[in-house]
C-alpha cells in the first residue's frame, strides 16, 4: 500500500497571490534573456519564433503535470515538474514538484531515482511540512526492492533502517503507521535471512556457525514468527555437538513459549521424551524455572 501525498493538487485554482509572488523570479529571467538578445543584435544574430523562451504561468504547468500523472503518462509528467522548477524556481509550487519528481519515479519503479530525489527535497527543505512525505517515499522505495531470503538482503536492512525513520521522526501521522505494519514483515524478513544460512551450516555439519545464526534470531527478532524453528534447531544442534543439558534447557523455552508447537513436540521427541506442555511439575517446569 502506498499513501498518496494529499498536497499534490493544491494548486487547482491557484490564487492571484502566487502570481503576484512570482514577479521577482520573472526579473531575474527576463534580464539575462534581454541581455541575450542585445547581444545577438550587435553580433548580427537573428532568431526566429521557435528559439524564443515562452514561461508559461506556474499554475497552468502544475496542473498540466498533475494530469499526465492521473493519466499515468509518468515520463510527461516528470519533465512537466522539472519545466516547474526551471521556470518558476523560487515558487512554492516548484518545491512541491521536486516532491511530485521523487513521487513519480517511485511510480515507475524508478527507485534509485526516487530515493534520490527523496534525499534532494529533504535536504533543501527540511522543514517543510511535506518533508515526511519524502521520508515516506524513500523507505517504501528500498522496501519496494526486498527480495527473497536466498539473495542478498541489503535493501531489506535499508528499509528497515528508512521505516524507522519515518516512525522516530513523525510518529503520529498516517507515513508512521504504515511504515510500522512494513517494519514487522521487514524484520521477519531478515530473521527468515538468518534462519537461510544457519540451516545451510547446519547441513554442512558446522554447528557453531548455525548456532550463531539461530541465536542472532532470538536476540534480534524475537517478535517473528521464525522463533520456534530457531529454538528447535538449536536444540538439534546442541544434541549434534553432545551438549544435551543445553538441547533440553532450548527445548525447555521452546515448550514454556509455544507449548502447541509442532516444533516443539519434534524437539521433546528428540531428547528422548514424549510430547507433554510445559507442566510446572515436569521436568520442562523445572528446567524453565531455573532459567528464569
Amino acid at each position: 500500500m502506498t499513501i498518496a501525498w494529499n498536497g499534490a493538487r493544491e494548486v487547482r485554482n491557484g490564487s492571484s497571490s502566487h502570481r503576484a509572488g512570482l514577479s521577482a523570479g520573472r526579473i531575474r529571467r527576463i534580464l539575462p534573456l534581454f541581455a541575450l538578445v542585445i547581444g545577438c543584435g550587435l553580433a548580427g544574430c537573428s532568431s526566429t519564433p521557435k528559439d524564443t523562451y515562452t514561461e508559461r504561468p506556474v499554475e497552468e504547468l502544475y496542473n498540466t503535470a498533475i494530469d499526465s500523472m492521473l493519466e499515468d503518462n509518468n515520463a510527461t509528467a516528470l519533465k512537466q515538474f522539472e519545466d516547474v522548477e526551471q521556470q518558476h524556481p523560487y515558487s512554492v509550487w516548484a518545491t512541491k514538484a521536486q516532491l511530485m519528481e521523487a513521487y513519480i519515479n517511485y511510480k515507475s519503479n524508478k527507485y534509485d531515482e526516487a530515493v534520490s530525489a527523496a534525499d534532494r527535497f529533504v535536504q533543501l527543505h527540511p522543514g517543510n511540512r511535506d518533508t515526511a512525505y519524502a521520508y515516506y517515499i524513500k523507505a517504501i522505495s528500498y522496501y519496494e526492492q526486498i527480495t527473497d531470503v536466498q539473495r542478498d538482503q541489503r535493501n531489506t536492512q535499508r528499509a528497515l533502517n528508512a521505516l524507522q525513520d519515518v516512525v522516530n521522526r513523525y510518529p503520529d501521522t498516517q507515513y508512521a503507521r504504515d511504515a510500522r505494519l512494513k517494519i514487522d514483515l521487514t524484520r521477519d524478513h531478515l530473521a527468515g535471512k538468518e534462519m537461510e544460512i544457519g540451516r545451510y551450516y547446519q547441513r554442512r555439519s558446522e554447528y557453531l556457525a548455525a548456532i550463531n545464526r539461530y541465536k542472532q534470531v532470538l536476540s534480534e527478532y524475537q517478535t517473528t514468527t521464525h522463533v520456534p524453528e530457531a529454538l528447535a534447531r538449536l536444540t538439534e544442534c546442541y544434541l549434534a555437538l553432545g551438549v544435551n543439558d543445553e538441547a533440553k534447557a532450548t527445548a525447555a523455552v521452546l515448550g514454556y513459549n509455544f507449548p502447541n508447537s509442532d516444533w516443539y513436540k519434534d524437539s521433546y521427541a528428540q531428547i528422548g521424551g514424549s510430547h507433554q506442555g510445559p507442566d510446572q511439575q515436569g521436568w520442562v517446569g523445572r528446567i524453565v524455572d531455573s532459567i528464569f
